[in-house]
């Protein structure tokens, strides 16, 4: 059973930073991982995507902000979130392709206070 875990959430005051972590068990090899949230009375927004070769995608809301990596040797994604603002307080979820499948993390809270 493939498994996501996230940590790193939690409150921070706006223009600060947060690092999620998100690690994946019994996985094999690892496609594409990514970074989603979900923000109250919002649909759900992905937030940004690496492959296994570290090509990156970002929505435009997050760009020049937030930095997504991966250490594959690890199963392991990170994402940077630098100068917060009070829009990204959202759950965030971390994502990844196995064998043509997503599995997903249980999220955790990011709250950005003004």
């Amino acid at each position: 059973q493939v498994q996501l875990v996230e940590t790193g959430g939690g409150l921070v005051q706006a223009g600060g930073s947060l690092r999620l972590s998100c690690a994946a068990s019994n996985t094999g090899s690892i496609n594409c991982m990514g970074w989603s949230r979900h923000a109250p009375g919002k649909q759900r927004e992905l937030v940004a995507t690496i492959t296994t070769g570290g090509s990156t995608h970002y929505a435009e809301s997050v760009k020049g902000r937030f930095t997504i990596s991966r250490d594959n040797a690890k199963n392991t994604v990170y994402l940077q979130m630098n100068d917060l603002k009070s829009e990204d307080t959202a759950v965030y979820y971390c994502s990844a392709n196995v064998r043509g499948r997503d599995y997903w993390g249980q999220g955790t809270q990011v709250t950005v206070s003004s």
